[in-house]
């Protein structure tokens, strides 16, 4: 009869049972770590497994949603992309993404905010300073395209305010326009409510210039 030092002995590690752990580290890789017999550590990043998360789409999104002949809303792709600029006769750029680079200032004309796409972000509070920029373009005969990281959420919502300021569009009327010319828009909960409370100064009294670019059109 063995011992239990003797059985002890005879474990072989490799009969042990293979112990795999999974790491998501804090930049969203997924990392699995293997012990090996050794005593060692394998690791292998690892996919997103079929039917949970979401697939990441890497096809470029080019729609360009034209809210008026002088006023675009796109992604970061369309702006950085010189075909579709000069196909619909960009001359200024309003950047609203943080961190996506102008590259085309050489040739076109640029504002750029750093907003952060966050709930509590104060969104209207940009919206005076856009909306001067888009004046002055307009002034110009100019065309603006206005750009976030995907043109869903703080992009859309300086557009949304832009038209509540100097239309004088309440917000359900100023989301609609802006949602029928590009779909895909969606402004996070904060911005939303924002808007929605949003109660412009002097919303829907032009000042002169902008009466006389209204007449011109």
């Amino acid at each position: 009869m063995h011992s239990l030092g003797q059985e002890i002995q005879g474990f072989s590690r490799n009969r042990l049972k293979k112990q795999c752990t999974h790491v998501t580290t804090v930049t969203g890789r997924r990392l699995l770590e293997r012990r090996r017999g050794d005593g060692g550590v394998e690791v292998e990043e690892v996919a997103e497994p079929s039917g949970c998360g979401f697939v990441e789409d890497a096809s470029l999104d080019l729609q360009v949603g034209v809210v008026r002949p002088f006023l675009l809303l796109a992604s970061q792709d369309a702006a950085h992309d010189i075909d579709t600029l000069q196909r619909y006769k960009v001359s200024h750029v309003l950047n609203v993404a943080f961190g996506v680079t102008n590259l085309f200032s050489d040739q076109l004309v640029y504002k750029t905010l750093q907003i952060l796409d966050l709930p509590d972000t104060d969104i209207t509070s940009y919206v005076e300073e856009c909306s001067t920029f888009i004046d002055r373009a307009r002034e110009q005969d100019g065309v603006v395209l206005v750009h976030c990281n995907a043109g869903v959420s703080r992009s859309s919502s300086v557009v949304i305010g832009y038209l509540m300021l100097r239309e004088g569009l309440p917000f359900d009327a100023a989301y609609s326009q802006v949602k029928q010319a590009r779909p895909s828009i969606r402004p996070n909960p904060g911005f939303y409510q924002q808007l929605q409370s949003y109660k412009p100064r002097g919303s829907g009294n032009a000042t002169p210039e902008h009466v006389r670019g209204l007449d011109s059109d």
